[in-house]
């Protein structure tokens, strides 16, 4: 991708380095007691599970999803350390380019809400290690991959994950994380369109198998969205060979049924909450190729759609 010569946002808040895990959180402890209280009598494990996910949070472009709790509460930030293989450099490098993407995202998202007589309110996004304390969505975990919280309209990254991509899942190339960053995006956009309180209204009377139904249509959107910037960023000239490819291989590497092979040697379809690797390549092409808000609509539309 043609990138070095975008404009950088202004809605990059760096805090690699900084030590926020949620035991240093005041009202942390009262918390956990509380959950103890209120879990007597249930069995180990399931107290356990509460409190892990008290604890680490969750929600990403791999899975899961984040809950709700209060403002942040960090703590000064630490100088990082150069490592003899320059992985800092790389990481400052790639600090510039996630800055560069999110001021295309930001760009062609007014441009296009200016095309619908609406206003748009760019994402905010930080970078962090190992944990962060978001503002609106609990603790985030670098182990659950990228996320976006929409409590307080910011997408979260460990540019830890830029290596993982290349060396885990096998979707290197810098497009590649310009796709994981415009999908997570495209749940802001969901935000500013009022998909995301629908949603989550939505889910709140729904059964486990219609809210992981409603999960997958809702980042299938994600990444037709995704799909819609890269329409976008063909057009500006940022494309370069191979960067299409790169974007689709990250889409299969991130299905449910890829991770799902992978971790368990079995695929259970009616777990999924992201969609199949097939499905997250269609709806991000389908926005490739569309470049518009009309073809858009997952939610009322058979998922799987022809590449």
């Amino acid at each position: 991708m043609k990138w070095e010569d975008l404009r950088r946002s202004r809605n990059v808040e760096d805090r690699r380095g900084q030590s926020t895990g949620p035991r240093r959180s005041s009202g942390g402890l009262g918390n956990l007691l509380s959950l103890l209280f209120l879990t007597r009598g249930a069995p180990r494990w399931l107290i356990i599970l509460i409190l892990a996910f008290t604890i680490f949070g969750g929600g990403s472009l791999l899975g899961g999803g984040l809950g709700n709790s209060g403002s942040s509460t960090g703590s000064e930030p630490q100088t990082e350390e150069v490592s003899q293989d320059g992985s800092q450099q790389a990481s400052d490098q790639e600090k510039e380019f996630m800055s560069a993407v999110l001021g295309s995202t930001e760009d062609f998202w007014q441009q296009k809400f200016a095309d619908y007589g609406k206003d748009y309110e760019p994402a905010r996004l930080v970078l962090y290690t190992d944990h962060v304390q978001t503002g609106g969505c609990g603790f985030g975990s670098a182990q659950a991959g990228p996320f976006y919280c929409s409590g307080d309209k910011t997408v979260y990254i460990d540019l830890s994950f830029y290596r993982e991509l290349k060396n885990r899942y096998h979707a290197p190339g810098d497009f590649a994380m310009a796709y994981v960053l415009a999908h997570e995006v495209g749940h802001h956009i969901q935000t500013e369109l009022g998909t995301m309180a629908k949603y989550q209204s939505t889910i709140r009377q729904a059964s486990e198998e219609e809210k992981n139904a409603l999960s997958v249509r809702l980042e299938l959107q994600a990444d037709y969205y995704a799909g819609v910037w890269a329409h976008y960023a063909e057009d500006q000239g940022l494309l370069e060979a191979g960067d299409i490819d790169e974007a689709m291989q990250a889409a299969n590497a991130v299905g449910d049924d890829t991770l799902q092979k992978e971790a368990y040697g079995r695929v259970v379809p009616d777990s999924f909450t992201h969609g199949s690797a097939a499905q997250r390549q269609a709806w991000f092409q389908r926005g490739y190729q569309y470049g518009d808000l009309e073809h858009g609509d997952t939610f009322n539309t058979r998922l799987d759609i022809e590449k």
